[in-house]
């Protein structure tokens, strides 16, 4: 389950720790705990900003971090939106 191949003919795969999903999950978690719903992040204060220091999605690549946003996006928890100096995600 927490492997993924990328390519068609399977000779390269990523290992992942925690699925996309998972990792949205603990992300929405941080939200909500925090009282940031309706609030506007950029990715990088999410993976680097000093409010995630201490959370495990601190640092996470932001391929996967995409995913998990786009993950909890599915769910209408968040919407992946485009700002003047990169992408930003707004929770709900």
């Amino acid at each position: 389950g927490n492997l993924e191949w990328l390519d068609k003919n399977k000779s390269s795969f990523l290992i992942m720790w925690r699925r996309p999903e998972e990792w949205g999950k603990l992300i929405y978690q941080w939200v909500v705990k925090n009282g940031l719903t309706n609030s506007v992040f950029t990715l990088y204060e999410l993976t680097s900003g000093d409010d995630t220091e201490n959370e495990e999605f601190h640092g996470l690549d932001e391929s996967m971090l995409l995913r998990a946003l786009q993950a909890l996006q599915q769910e209408h928890k968040a919407e992946i939106i485009t700002l003047d100096d990169g992408r930003g995600v707004k929770f709900f």
